[in-house]
């Protein structure tokens, strides 16, 4: 009988799901953050391949912020890059998150000015108001929040 089981156990075939070990209790979401976080994105080389300075130079978005007093010197002597980077926008930008996070902003915002509308009485002025203020708010900062998203994913696909 023991050589029958010897023969059979070497005809039997393994699942590969058997052999993965159990993941341990040791590992933490951080871990996996640590992961993605390896592969940087680079956002000046993807500024590049997409033209987007070239494509704003001919839009003429450059003259325009130029014209509004917007410069690299100012942006330097008032230190909005430092600025930036303190509060965190510049390393948002690299995070791969951040778009999938500033889409549902818009898309909560988006939904807020509607429902602001519908829940608000109209029973003075002030209200009729405070709906337009609310729906002309959340449209344009859906907008915002929606078009970043856009930009964003865009320049973090890796070619």
């Amino acid at each position: 009988m023991a050589a029958a089981a010897k023969a059979y156990s070497a005809l039997l075939i393994r699942s590969m799901a058997a052999q993965k070990p159990i993941p341990s209790a040791t590992r933490t979401l951080s871990s996996k953050k640590n992961t993605a976080s390896t592969a940087q994105v680079k956002l000046l080389t993807r500024v590049e391949q997409l033209r987007l300075l070239s494509k704003a130079e001919k839009a003429g978005l450059l003259s325009a912020a130029e014209k509004s007093g917007l410069s690299l010197s100012t942006i330097e002597r008032l230190g909005l890059l430092s600025k930036a980077e303190e509060l965190g926008v510049l390393s948002a930008a690299t995070d791969p998150g951040t778009a999938s996070t500033l889409l549902n902003v818009s898309l909560v915002l988006l939904l807020l000015g509607p429902a602001f509308v519908y829940l608000v009485p109209e029973d003075y002025p002030w209200e009729i108001g405070l709906q337009v203020a609310v729906a002309v708010l959340s449209v344009i900062g859906g907008s915002a929040a929606f078009a970043a998203s856009n930009l964003l994913s865009t320049l973090q696909k890796s070619t």
